[in-house]
């Protein structure tokens, strides 16, 4: 059966045509990669240049001297260690109720199939129709009635209710081999047993993608921890940067920016193969 293409494969054949091909794949990817990259390049080296060249017309790709005290500054000036911990805190909880609790939500509606499932997870869908600004308020009375203000609790708890990612384990789970998990029943696991040894463990892209997305929203999630946290000791960074914004430096700002971002790009570096794979664990059945 043969395949169309842009280009055909006589013209490949030719050594002119193979040059151009070649020439104009790559002049795609190098300014693709400049578009992606070119923002970070100039968030990272704008923290090296003075106040003065930074805001510069027309502005430098250069900093004419390299300044490295914009990062010293936003490390002491903007109590950098005590806010990324808070983040680290919040978005480590969240993550861990949600790994727990929307697994184990996913796994009953899928493989326990309990009465009126359907009906339940129907419901659980529908919220994602709901924008989320209308559930700031309702939330917000639930937590301050609960006592949890300036507490990591009043993160974690609301993470867990995440529709999107329930159902991301929920289709994942329906695709799992029945012959497997029917073996595991013959030989006596129950229930818990199985989702330990068996289908945890054949889980794992899924749970990766899951894993960042949790980690991500609640990183980059603002408008929720302004509301929870008034202490400014207890403020994750994304908070932090604006509270703290006032009569800093341009470059000392972009440079705790810069800080602040580290910890994501460092994750999906490490984790970017399972990611990947994650993905696209979903669009084959096992």
């Amino acid at each position: 059966m043969s395949t169309r293409t842009l280009v055909s494969p006589a013209t490949l054949a030719r050594p002119r045509g193979r040059a151009a091909y070649w020439s104009v794949f790559t002049a795609t990817v190098v300014l693709f990669t400049l578009a992606f990259l070119f923002p970070v390049y100039w968030m990272v080296t704008g923290a090296m240049k003075s106040p003065d060249e930074v805001a510069k017309t027309p502005p430098t790709l250069v900093p004419e001297q390299w300044h490295l005290g914009g990062y010293t500054d936003a490390w002491d000036l903007m109590q950098l260690p005590t806010h990324l911990w808070n983040t680290v805190v919040q978005a480590a909880g969240a993550w861990l109720f949600q790994i727990v609790f929307c697994t184990a939500a996913a796994y009953a509606l899928s493989k326990l199939r309990p009465v009126f499932g359907k009906v339940l997870l129907g419901g659980i869908l529908a919220t994602l129709m709901v924008p989320a600004q209308a559930l700031v308020v309702p939330k917000y009375l639930t937590v301050a009635d609960l006592g949890l203000l300036n507490d990591p609790l009043a993160i974690w708890l609301p993470a867990v209710a995440n529709a999107f990612n329930l159902y991301l384990l929920k289709r994942f789970f329906d695709q799992l081999p029945r012959d497997v998990l029917e073996a595991a029943e013959i030989d006596g696991a129950g229930r818990l047993r199985t989702l330990w040894s068996i289908v945890l463990p054949m889980s794992r892209p899924v749970l990766g993608v899951v894993s960042i997305f949790a980690l991500v929203a609640v990183w980059q999630d603002f408008l929720w921890p302004l509301m929870v946290f008034s202490d400014t000791e207890k403020q994750p960074i994304s908070v932090a940067l604006v509270q703290l914004s006032q009569n800093i430096p341009l470059t000392v700002l972009i440079a705790a920016m810069v800080i602040a971002s580290i910890p994501m790009v460092a994750m999906f570096l490490v984790f970017q193969r399972h990611i990947i794979a994650g993905i696209g664990a979903g669009s084959t059945k096992g």
